[in-house]
Order: C-alpha cells, then sequence, then structure tokens
C-alpha cells in the first residue's frame, strides 16, 4: 500500500477488486483536455481526485466534485456507474458501502 491510495481501499476493493484508487491532484492525473477546459476556475495543483488511472474510473466521494462533473462527460467512469452499467458490471454483484 503507497501513501497514495485512498484511506476507504478495504470497501472499495469488496466493491470493485480490480481497481486500485489513489489520490492524485488534478494537474498529476493528466486528465483529459476536454474535461479541463470546463474548469478553466480549477487550480490543478491545488484540487484531488481519487481513481484508478489505469481503468479511467474515478471514486466521486473523494474527488472535487468539479472535476467528477467535467469527468462525466469523458470516457471516465464514475466508480458506480463502473460498477453497474460499465466495464465492471460483470464483477461483483454488491452495492458500494
Amino acid at each position: 500500500m503507497s501513501s497514495r491510495t485512498c484511506p476507504d481501499w478495504p470497501e472499495l476493493m469488496e466493491y470493485a477488486p480490480d481497481l486500485q484508487f489513489k489520490h492524485y491532484t488534478v494537474a498529476e492525473a493528466k486528465l483529459p483536455a476536454e474535461a479541463l477546459m470546463t474548469v478553466p476556475d480549477v487550480l490543478l495543483s491545488a484540487v484531488a481526485i481519487c481513481c484508478d488511472l489505469d481503468r479511467h474510473v474515478f471514486y466521486a466521494a473523494h474527488t472535487d466534485p468539479r472535476i467528477a462533473e467535467a469527468l462525466r462527460a469523458t470516457h471516465w467512469y464514475e466508480l458506480a456507474e463502473w460498477t453497474s452499467s460499465g466495464p465492471g458490471s460483470a464483477q461483483l454483484p454488491k452495492s458500494p458501502a
């Protein structure tokens, strides 16, 4: 476990065991330009995202709401969407805690 690992990792592992959620600044995550263009007033080095960068899944509970909203219009999934109707829907049929 790294220092970036989400503190909710035990619950998240039950919900989506194939994902590894870590905390980043938005600048570190290098999010899609089409999302960042919708939040020009956000200082990218000062707001957080909790996500699995490889799978393009974010955890809205630990992500700045402005960033979460911007990502919803891209190829990124929010965790609940990923597990209910996205690629993770074939995983465990559990609901989030």
